[in-house]
This record gives C-alpha cells, sequence and structure tokens, in this order.
C-alpha cells in the first residue's frame, strides 16, 4: 500500500442506493478503502424498530446484495470495505457479510464490528434533563415515546477495527464522514488532535458521502447543467495526499462528471455553516476551500481547515409521532381539475364533521399545486388529468385508517370518473437530537471470522 496517498471510494450515499456503480468501483477504482454510507436520521429509528419484532434483523436491506456483488473483487484487489449498514444491528450484519464470504466460497474473511452507538439505555437513566435541539422540550418529553438513541461517532471509535486489519469493518450510527476520516487517520498516522488534517480528512468525506451527487446525481438540468451520460453515473472516489490535500475524480469511462461546479454544490450541501462544520473529531472550516479543475473529471481539493473538537456527541432520537392516513384518487378528460377539487373539498368536509379539522393535513391535486401549494402558478390551459390525494396526521392507528377509507369511498360517494384509488397508512417515526458528553459513550470492537 502506497504509504504517501490513498485511494478512497464511495460504493453507497444512502441505504436504497444504485449497485452497479459500485461493483465498477470496485473493479476498476485501484482502491485502498471502499465506503458504503447507507444511514439517515430515521432510517436508524425504523431499523431499531424492526429489530424489536425481529432479533436477526436491524440493519441494511442491501447489505447481502452489496456484499456479494463487491466482496469478490475486494477481496481480490486488497481493497478493505468500510460501512455503516449495521444500523440498529451492526453484530448481526457483521455475521451476515460472514454469510455471504461462506457462500461465494472466499476463505479466512476477518469482519470488523464496532459496537457503542447505541446509548439508550444511557441516556433514559441519566439523561431525562438533557434539552432537544430546535425546541423547547427536554429528553424527559419524549422519553416515553423513544423508539432510539444513537450517538454520532467519530473516526476515532473505527481505529481499533483498521488496527485489526479486518478485510470489512461495520458499524452503527457513525458520523458520514468520519467513514472516510478512519482510515486516512489510520494510513496516514495523523494525530487526534491534528486538527488541520482532520478538518481536511472531514472535508474527503463530505465531499464522498454522498456518491453519485458529486458526479453529477442530483445535479442534472438540462440545458442549465447537462450531465453527459445520467443512465451510467459512475461514483466517485479520492486520491489523497498525506497532507490531507485530495483529488476527487471517478472511473474512466464511467457516465456523470466532476467538475468545480458538481464538488462546489456537494460542498455546500446540508453545510449550515461552512466556517465551523461541527463533527465529532474536529470542527472542519470549508470557508477557505480551494476547487480547481486539473482535468476532464479531475477536481483538486485544497486549503480544507479544522478546530478543536467540541466535548459533546450528538444523539439521533427516533421516538412514535402518531400516524399518516393517506389516500388518492385519480380523474381524467374534461373538467378532471374540477372534479378532482371537488373531491378534496368533500372529504374535508367530511373529515372536519369527524373531528379532524385541527390536524395537520395536506389537500392537494398532484401535478397542479402538490409542491408548490398557493404559490403554483395558474395556467389557462386545463389539466388532461390530475390525482387527488389527502393526508392527515392522526395520533392513531384507527384515525389514519379512517382518512384514508374516506378518499377510496369517493368510488361512489363523490364526484364522476374518479379511479385508480390508493390508500396508505403508516406509523410517524420522527427524529429530534440532543447533546451528551463524549465521556458518557463507550465503544468496542469485536473480530469475527469464518471460524466463530
Amino acid at each position: 500500500m502506497d504509504t504517501t496517498s490513498l485511494r478512497i471510494g464511495a460504493g453507497a450515499g444512502y441505504s436504497g442506493d444504485r449497485i452497479p456503480p459500485a461493483v465498477e468501483l470496485a473493479e476498476k477504482g485501484q482502491l485502498d478503502y471502499l465506503v458504503f454510507e447507507c444511514l439517515a436520521e430515521r432510517t436508524i429509528a425504523l431499523a431499531q424498530l424492526e429489530r424489536s419484532k425481529d432479533p436477526a434483523t436491524g440493519f441494511d436491506a442491501l447489505l447481502t446484495a452489496r456484499m456479494r456483488a463487491v466482496l469478490p473483487v475486494c477481496i481480490q484487489q486488497g481493497t478493505h470495505i468500510i460501512s455503516n449498514m449495521g444500523a440498529a444491528n451492526p453484530l448481526q450484519a457483521g455475521h451476515a457479510v460472514l454469510a455471504v464470504a461462506r457462500e461465494l466460497g472466499l476463505p479466512k474473511l476477518k469482519v470488523a464490528v464496532v459496537l457503542g452507538d447505541d446509548v439508550l439505555a444511557t441516556l433514559t437513566q441519566t439523561g431525562r434533563s438533557l434539552p432537544v435541539l430546535e425546541s423547547t422540550k427536554t429528553l424527559s418529553d419524549l422519553q416515553p415515546h423513544l423508539v432510539s438513541a444513537n450517538a454520532y461517532l467519530g473516526a476515532e471509535a473505527l481505529l481499533p477495527a483498521l488496527q485489526s486489519d479486518a478485510q470489512v469493518i461495520i458499524t452503527g450510527r457513525v458520523a458520514d464522514p468520519a467513514l472516510f476520516l478512519a482510515p486516512l487517520m489510520h494510513h496516514f498516522g495523523w494525530a487526534a488532535d491534528d486538527w488541520t488534517r482532520l478538518g481536511k480528512g472531514v472535508l474527503v468525506g463530505h465531499l464522498l458521502e454522498c456518491a453519485g451527487q458529486i458526479t453529477g446525481g442530483y445535479f442534472a438540468d438540462p440545458g442549465h447543467k447537462d450531465v453527459p451520460d445520467l443512465a451510467r453515473l459512475g461514483f466517485p472516489l479520492a486520491e489523497v495526499s498525506a497532507s490531507g490535500d485530495a483529488v476527487i475524480t471517478k472511473v474512466a469511462g464511467s457516465g456523470g462528471c466532476v467538475t468545480v461546479a458538481t464538488c462546489t454544490e456537494q460542498l455546500l450541501y446540508e453545510i449550515e455553516n461552512p466556517a465551523r462544520y461541527l463533527q465529532p473529531d474536529v470542527v472542519a472550516d470549508f470557508s477557505q476551500v480551494v476547487l480547481t479543475q486539473q482535468g476532464q473529471d479531475r477536481v483538486q481539493v485544497t486549503d480544507g481547515q479544522g478546530h478543536p473538537r467540541t466535548n459533546t456527541l450528538k444523539v439521533t432520537l427516533g421516538y412514535r409521532d402518531g400516524f399518516i392516513g393517506e389516500g388518492q384518487m385519480s380523474y381524467a378528460g374534461p373538467g378532471a381539475q374540477a372534479r378532482g377539487q371537488l373531491a378534496l373539498d368533500v372529504v374535508r368536509e367530511r373529515l372536519a364533521h369527524a373531528g379532524y379539522a385541527g390536524f395537520e393535513s395536506r389537500y392537494e391535486l398532484i401535478g397542479v399545486n402538490a409542491i408548490l401549494g398557493s404559490d403554483s402558478p395558474t395556467s389557462a390551459a386545463e389539466p388532461h388529468e390530475v390525482r387527488a390525494r389527502v393526508a392527515l396526521r392522526v395520533p392513531s392507528l384507527q384515525q389514519a385508517q379512517h382518512v384514508a377509507h374516506e378518499v377510496e369511498a369517493l368510488y361512489t360517494n363523490g364526484p364522476a370518473g374518479g379511479g385508480g384509488a390508493t390508500r396508505t397508512v403508516r406509523e410517524v417515526i420522527a427524529a429530534a437530537a440532543v447533546l451528551m458528553p463524549r465521556s458518557a459513550v463507550h465503544t468496542t470492537t469485536e473480530l469475527l471470522t469464518q471460524d466463530h
């Protein structure tokens, strides 16, 4: 392995991401590390619910498919895999990786599982007075409805796993950039208080963590921001030097593009204050970053900075927050919009009579005003078809079922020509956050092999 540089790629940017670009990256990227970032705030709470019903579940649904696709080539080429696909059940996810290895006849695989992000028991015992961020509530207000509490671990939590030389590292909740920062710290020997290099490492991680977004996904806008061969969008990789500066690129011949524009959009994506991006390992500073186009699909990234980390870790809370009842009905032909609007008005009145007027609600015509609402521009041309949608957030499952039923009942109790009714009822798992002392979070690493 080259000690002066490191090649690290992004195999996923969310739990449902595409698998073929990750395979292409594994096969042709000449990677030292392939990272799959698959956890969002609510994803892990939903995974905790799933695990509560079946202890063998609670990890990413695509973990097995991803491992089948990339494990053979990664083992052959010496590429290490790091992922938070463990979600609410990292240990079981680790065993699932070993099962794939046995299925594929891959011998002597070692999997390192990072544990300790689940802090629900600790918080419920000692953290009841912690304030909920961006709220007037405290943790005690949410406690009766809590499903999960997972701390954002930093790169330091992954270092023992990296030192074990496991081919696959599985984690639960880890700060997204930390999945990329950890192998940089391990490979280059960066100290835990080398704030400048850590800031640069977080910058690299932030640019890569959404995978295809930096190669043209979520960027393309025909005629304004054209992206070549979007159907074959390639995922990104970074060539990182020991200083922490990097070049963002992708596999030659893959679709998409890497430009200063794509990198700038990703640089600012989900960043509240570029000068103070709070991470478990460092307060990163992106305010002086310089992006330079070096050649086709090659952007140099320099001048990231960092400052000392805080004494707290962010904890994502998942909690039950009622139910959503939803129904939809389509109308087509002459007068479709008027009939669709009448359907909405009728359901609104019926639900008001049932005592639902005070609940959070949406009454909309998809294709007319479902996204922009009252700000939607009016058109002289009548649409040929519309789809009426009603959705209410209510306290109970029975109320949500009532909402969905009222929309379906438009078949014979509403305007003419309605069809294609659907009804959906789902529990709402909301997300909130608190800050807890990092000293209260304790992590461990468990090594799994095919013999155990």
